[in-house]
């Protein structure tokens, strides 16, 4: 069973990503906008490839 404290790490930079993918979407035609969708694209990456990392190290 996942532990909360690990539910909670994955759970958190996924959501704040897909908040920034959020708002950058809304924002799309400025600069502002396309940066933010970028930044949170690769928060939502590197939280995966991070635990796909973590279980291969196991």
């Amino acid at each position: 069973m996942i532990s909360m404290s690990t539910f909670q790490a994955m759970l958190i930079p996924i959501l704040a990503g897909m908040l920034m993918l959020a708002i950058g979407f809304n924002f799309r035609d400025k600069n502002i906008g396309v940066f933010t969708m970028w930044i949170g694209m690769l928060t939502i990456l590197a939280t995966v490839i991070f635990k796909i990392l973590a279980k291969l190290n196991e």
